[in-house]
């Protein structure tokens, strides 16, 4: 069916977030791959990560000015939301210049602002529009965009209840990186020395997350000398100060080396390797969680909109596919408790990781491709 969008045109709408932009170059990318006539391009913001990301992946981007709202009575956001309200009409009117420029066959958006004039001004001028939703709670764009396109496409089905579709969503998991599952778990652990000792990976994103990385340090304070397991750490940034701490409280690094600390991690090398994974409940972290049935322990942030992460948290604990420790309940004996209670009940960890399994797509790029063949013409 994929070889339908050869040689027709796709425009592609995401931007603001890694969240939005990779998933979306995913499908582009296994469209090029599979229909090389195909004539790909993306619409996002000059300022934001798809400036870099997009045109790094080979993918023509252009631009239009858009921005979200502040939810602040404070002078400075006031301001901000006033152009905001101006910059809407200005990006409706770039994204119509756009569309009849490159007369799209169909037109996707994968959230973000930018997905929303875009897509709107698609739906209105009659081209197949479809949009893809990564999180269990949808974003104010997808969930405004739901009820006039053509497709609703969702990473998991609890995000259903939350919106008003035109047509029954379809569930078609979040794409991921290919080279997440082309790593054995066998290899991976020799690869890093790992012999039968369990490993704790532990993350708080990209740039880091503090009370993920106060409770990491002082869970292993906590449990460092039983060498009962393995951590490998990434602190997001600043893993100098991590270590500096840890130090000052009697943990001798070079002394102790099942204990491994990083700014940032090969997450496709390292995951395989990984026994538990703590870690925040991003879309994508939680995608690649699923596809290598991990266990985890997942510290939902608090402070994303709509307190989505909380709800992707909830999906997964729902199906007992992973342990959810709020913030608010998150310290360093909290979270030690966590993980000696999962180490310690190797059926639970087994179980866990098998349930998380059952929820992964992993051919989430390909499904979402063939979707979209259904609404071109």
């Amino acid at each position: 069916m994929i070889s339908k969008l050869d040689s027709k045109r796709v425009l592609i709408a995401a931007g603001g977030t890694g969240g939005h932009i990779n998933p979306a170059l995913a499908v582009a990318g296994y469209i090029r791959e599979n229909c090389p006539s195909a004539k790909i391009v993306f619409v996002g913001t000059a300022n934001k990560m798809e400036a870099k990301l997009v045109p790094a992946a080979g993918f023509e981007l252009r631009t239009i000015e858009i921005s979200g709202f502040r939810r602040s009575f404070a002078p400075d956001a006031i301001i901000h939301n006033i152009k905001t309200l101006l910059n809407i009409f200005k990006a409706s009117r770039q994204a119509k210049k756009i569309i009849k420029d490159f007369k799209p066959d169909v037109a996707i958006g994968f959230g973000g602002y930018v997905s929303g004039p875009v897509l709107r001004m698609a739906a209105k001028l009659g081209v197949p529009t479809a949009i893809h939703e990564q999180n269990a709670f949808p974003g104010v764009t997808n969930k405004a965009l739901a009820g006039k396109v053509n497709t609703v496409m969702l990473t998991v089905a609890d995000a259903e209840k939350h919106m008003t579709c035109k047509n029954k969503p379809i569930v078609t998991g979040l794409p991921i990186r290919g080279d997440i599952l082309s790593t054995p778990a066998e290899l991976s652990r020799f690869e890093m020395g790992i012999g039968d000792e369990p490993l704790i990976l532990s993350m708080g994103g990209s740039l880091g997350a503090q009370p993920v990385n106060d409770a990491v340090e002082g869970m292993i304070v906590n449990k460092y000398k039983n060498r009962d397991c393995r951590f490998l750490h990434a602190t997001g940034k600043d893993a100098a100060a991590f270590c500096k701490r840890l130090e000052d409280k009697g943990v001798n690094l070079r002394e102790n080396t099942h204990i491994k600390v990083e700014e940032y991690i090969n997450v496709p090398k390292c995951l395989p390797a990984a026994d538990v994974v703590i870690c925040r409940a991003g879309a994508s972290s939680l995608s690649e969680i699923q596809a290598l049935g991990k266990p985890s322990i997942l510290i939902p942030s608090p402070y994303v909109t709509e307190n989505h992460q909380y709800h992707n948290a909830m999906a997964l604990v729902n199906r007992g596919a992973a342990i959810i420790l709020e913030e608010k309940n998150l310290t360093a004996d909290s979270l030690t408790k966590a993980v000696n209670d999962l180490l310690a009940d190797k059926q639970k960890l087994k179980e866990i990781g098998k349930n998380a399994r059952a929820m992964a797509v992993v051919d989430a790029a390909k499904i979402i491709s063939e979707e979209i063949c259904k609404i071109v013409k």
